[in-house]
């Protein structure tokens, strides 16, 4: 089961994550593997959206 991150996790720590699942470059993700990437992408793009301020 992907391990959810937690709410308050960096770019930089969610980032170190997503490069831990490839062990090697032709490396081949597990079903779970590729939810909990998807899961930390996603979260990552929250991140990063959370450093930008909407325009007037």
């Amino acid at each position: 089961m992907p391990t959810t991150p937690p709410p308050d996790a960096s770019a930089a720590e969610l980032n170190a994550r997503i490069r831990a699942l490839f062990t090697h470059r032709d490396a081949r993700l597990t079903d779970e593997q590729r939810a909990e990437y998807h899961e930390l992408l996603a979260a990552l793009r929250r991140v990063e959206r959370g450093d930008v301020t909407t325009a007037a």
